[in-house]
């Protein structure tokens, strides 16, 4: 048998222990290759396995986390009513006290009021008796310079109406006076004029009788040639003749209205020399007066011209202080347009941080002063008295903004609080990512995470993972119950 073995093995050349050895690494690579899906299979039925336990210990811990987070709410919840029921209480015992106060202050503004009504009153009362003095003095003042112009008036009419009597009694005298001068030289003078005429008469009868004698043979011959003439000149002038004959009698007629009108016009001279006497005399009169009246004229001028001066100066100080009244006007309008535009901003940004209000500010708008009794004492002292320094004085006219100063100094408090726990939920938030991901990290299996630092390797019970720059925590065990397993694998 040894000898069989050693031909055995002595037969055996070098490709057959090459393909022996090829087989057996083959043989090798398959155990390999069986060995790693085995390990593979293995690691995917424990991944998810352990996946499964991770959701049902996930919802377990969520269960048992809302069962605790409902409590600590409902715990909280009482509290907060507890604080929201007595704050209402506090808040209704101030508001109580406010509307006291306000009732007091009602009250006060009232008898206040009538006081300064019925004082008011009083005023109207002695202003109206005043004026009623005023007004009786201007009135009695009217009534005696009145009196003393009627006066005035009554005795220059009398001393008019006694000159202008004794002026027309002269004036009656001296036409008297006149029209007997006239008859007596009308007289004389038709005495002379009846003489001269007989004179004339007697003398042109003398002269007629002697040239009659004379021209009566002249005449005869010349009544031929006149009747021839004659007889001609009417047949000639017969239209005439009667155009003559009514120009005749119009002429007749006229004369006598010339006549007429020559008396009336002597009558009118004679009224003209008087009333040129009266006018001369009334000119005189009439110079002094207007002399006077020019005085007076002028003084009331003066006076005129004054208060023109006055009253132009008067209006062109109302009327600057109307463009300046203007002016201030419109700017206190654009002002005024401004102001109101703020307001209207404010409202709706108060109106949409109403909507944002919790309970507790709804409730509770102002926080609670954190000075004692004693202190609040002092500082109220010290509001109430006049302040000295300008800017203190400036700070009377914001006292109104206090509250809202409140409000503002609340919020801004609460904005900074809620940014810092913002800050510190984002670091918790970052922290809680970060182990998240080490955790994923730590269940996953690929090439990128076996070729970097594993935390689920551990050497001699320490973690190889990076040391965390923050606080360690205790460590997270996933806690499968065992009747879950049992199943699981039954």
């Amino acid at each position: 048998m040894p000898r069989k073995r050693g031909r055995k093995r002595a037969a055996l050349t070098d490709e057959e222990r090459l393909i022996m050895m090829q087989q057996k690494r083959l043989a090798e690579e398959e155990m390999m290759k069986k060995k790693e899906d085995m390990l593979a299979q293995f690691l995917k039925e424990k991944l998810a396995k352990e996946e499964r336990n991770s959701e049902l210990n996930l919802h377990k811990i969520t269960l048992q986390w809302r069962t605790v987070l409902r409590e600590v709410k409902a715990r909280e919840l009482r509290k907060d009513i507890e604080i929201l029921s007595q704050t209402f209480e506090r808040v209704v015992d101030c508001k109580d006290n406010v509307i006291k106060s306000l009732a007091k202050d009602l009250t006060e503004a009232e008898a206040q009021y009538a006081h300064a009504l019925r004082s008011h009153l009083h005023n109207i009362d002695q202003l109206l008796e005043l004026q009623r003095c005023r007004i009786g003095y201007l009135e009695e003042d009217y009534q005696t310079e009145l009196q003393a112009l009627q006066k005035e008036f009554d005795t220059e009419r009398k001393i008019i109406i006694g000159h202008h009597n004794l002026e027309s009694r002269y004036l009656q005298d001296v036409l008297l006076a006149m029209e007997q001068n006239f008859t007596d030289s009308e007289y004389e003078a038709r005495l002379d004029f009846q003489s001269t005429r007989d004179d004339v008469k007697n003398k042109n009868l003398e002269e007629k009788h002697y040239l009659r004698m004379q021209l009566e043979g002249k005449v005869e011959e010349l009544w031929k040639r006149f009747q021839q003439a004659l007889r001609t000149y009417t047949e000639a002038t017969e239209d005439r003749k009667f155009a003559f004959e009514g120009l005749k009698r119009r002429d007749e007629k006229s004369t006598k209205e010339i006549e007429m009108q020559m008396r009336k016009l002597q009558k009118m001279q004679d009224l003209i020399g008087i009333l040129k006497n009266k006018i001369a005399l009334h000119a005189r009169e009439s110079e002094e007066q207007n002399r006077r009246v020019r005085d007076e004229k002028e003084v009331v001028l003066k006076q005129l011209q004054k208060l023109k001066g006055e009253m132009n100066r008067a209006r062109a100080k109302a009327r600057s202080n109307l463009a300046k009244l203007s002016r201030e006007s419109s700017g206190a309008l654009k002002v005024l347009e401004h102001v109101m535009q703020k307001a209207e901003l404010i409202l709706r940004l108060a109106e949409m941080c109403r909507r944002l209000e919790s309970e507790e500010e709804k409730v509770l708008p102002f926080y609670a002063s954190s000075l004692t009794w004693e202190e609040q004492k002092t500082v109220d002292k010290v509001v109430l008295e006049k302040p000295e320094e300008p800017l203190a004085q400036m700070m009377q006219d914001y006292v109104g903004l206090e509250r809202f100063w409140q409000r503002y100094n609340k919020v801004r408090l609460e904005q900074l609080s809620l940014e810092r726990t913002k800050q510190a939920l984002l670091q918790d938030n970052l922290r809680l990512r970060q182990l998240l991901k080490q955790y994923l990290d730590g269940i996953s299996v690929n090439d990128e995470v076996l070729s970097q630092i594993n935390p689920l390797m551990i050497v001699n019970q320490q973690n190889i993972a990076p040391p965390s720059s923050q606080p360690a925590k205790p460590p997270i065990y996933n806690v499968v119950e065992a009747a879950l397993e049992v199943k699981r694998i039954l």
